[in-house]
């Protein structure tokens, strides 16, 4: 009789095997690569090393692990304010690794790094050692990327050359590119939206490409102050790096105190004060602009039927068509509840009101054919039929401030409402606007 082969205690728990299968064959080719390219060129270098390499080597890890020390309350609370990917601001030691050392040995600097960040910040906010793991993965390719790419330069004029900054920018780009792309790649497949545009927004979030290109030229600078001066000289960029992280983590602060939680649109507050700068603006150049009150019908049943985390999921789907519908510099925010608010500056049409209402027509019918996947004790379920009432104010037509609009497009709204809902009220003493069916939100589920 043959006994069943066990697995190792808890080792079926783990939280990686719960990801899409896509996404862990990603990850595991990605590991397994760093590793197989990290160990081939350790092979291929066993023997003695020259010691300015090896000076070199403990210099940055040392540093790197400094300086995580001494932005370690900083780092802790960067990661439970925002349990969001953000850029490691440890890439200026792992990049200068790169530009100064052979790909292997500035692979060994970043898994050093990385251990250390590890065990003194992400294993007590949480953070699952497969991320960690995949981090560490796609930053030593980075670095022996960027090295490789260093290596086709000439060392002795690299920073003392036209032709060695264009090196050096050129390796900088490819350990940006190949750590970017492998994280939002991941990041992408393991989400319901894969699509190319939401992979090149991404990417392209301009803060986080900011804040990468400014650590990785800081790294460059560290490459040059230890080529130049000396290994010793990489104490002079603590005090700014550590500036650095403590900016970075003001406006990570800022960003999640103006942010809904549930539907990262503006909460109520955050919404207000840019409102009325935005009319501030409006007014003194005499334009026009429109504010639209959203409130999803019926949504108390999905609540009572499905429970609360459920009706967040219906939340932020809603919040994501009705950001898909308006332009990059309308205002969107989560009035609390199932309400939202949208400001339009400057819409064409007579009055105002024909550019904002084609606005209002198409959110309303983005709502209507929204389907969100959701898992019920039953089975697979999808909850459809969402219908959305919508009113209408506009500036100066309507009202003078924010407070004299936002009343009048509630009123339209609840005008809408009792018209039937899934219908739109521009204007406090508007016509009904043509609504499509009347609907209830209904599951369907799979077989």
């Amino acid at each position: 009789m043959r006994l069943p082969r066990r697995s190792p205690p808890g080792l079926t728990r783990w939280a990686v095997w719960s990801l899409p299968r896509r996404v862990l064959a990603v990850i595991l080719l990605v590991e397994l690569l760093a590793a197989a390219t990290l160990a081939a060129g350790v092979w291929r270098g066993l023997g003695p090393l020259p010691q300015s390499w090896l000076l070199i080597l403990v210099v940055l890890g040392a540093a790197g692990i400094v300086s995580t020390e001494a932005s370690l309350g900083v780092e802790r609370v960067r990661r439970q304010s925002d349990e969001s990917p953000h850029i490691d601001l440890s890439s200026v030691w792992t990049f200068a690794a790169a530009v100064l050392l052979p790909g292997p040995l500035a692979g060994v600097v970043a898994v050093v790094i990385y251990a250390h960040i590890y065990t003194r910040v992400w294993r007590r906010s949480g953070v699952p050692p497969h991320r960690v793991v995949f981090t560490t993965a796609t930053v030593v390719l980075a670095v022996q990327a960027a090295a490789a790419v260093i290596g086709l330069g000439d060392p002795p004029v690299l920073f003392r050359s036209a032709g060695g900054l264009v090196t050096v920018l050129l390796a900088l780009l490819v350990y940006a590119v190949v750590n970017m792309v492998l994280v939002v790649g991941v990041i992408v497949l393991s989400g319901a939206n894969r699509s190319l545009s939401t992979f090149l927004q991404l990417i392209g979030r301009s803060d986080d490409a900011v804040l990468e290109l400014a650590t990785l030229s800081m790294g460059a600078l560290a490459a040059c102050t230890v080529a130049s001066l000396g290994p010793a000289y990489a104490v002079l960029l603590l005090p700014p790096l550590i500036v650095l992280h403590r900016t970075v983590l003001v406006r990570q602060l800022e960003e999640a105190a103006s942010t809904d939680g549930k539907t990262g649109l503006l909460n109520a507050a955050a919404w207000h004060v840019q409102a009325r700068r935005a009319l501030r603006r409006i007014e003194r150049a005499g334009g026009r602009a429109t504010v639209l009150v959203l409130d999803l019908d019926h949504f108390k049943l999905v609540n009572d039927r499905y429970g609360h985390l459920v009706g967040d999921q219906v939340l932020a789907a809603v919040a994501a068509a009705v950001r898909g519908e308006v332009r990059d510099d309308d205002l969107v925010g989560r009035f609390g509840g199932e309400e939202f608010v949208v400001l339009l500056p400057g819409l064409d049409g007579e009055d105002g009101h024909p550019g904002a209402e084609a606005v209002a027509e198409r959110i309303r019918q983005r709502v209507a054919e929204l389907r969100v996947d959701i898992a019920d004790p039953v089975g697979p379920a999808v909850i459809d039929h969402l219908t959305v009432s919508i009113g209408g104010a506009m500036l100066p037509a309507d009202g003078t401030d924010l407070a004299q609009l936002l009343k009048a497009a509630d009123a339209a709204m609840y005008s809408a409402k009792h018209a039937g809902r899934n219908t739109i009220r521009m204007g406090p003493h508007a016509v009904p606007s043509p609504a499509g069916p009347r609907s209830r939100p209904t599951p369907h589920h799979r077989s």
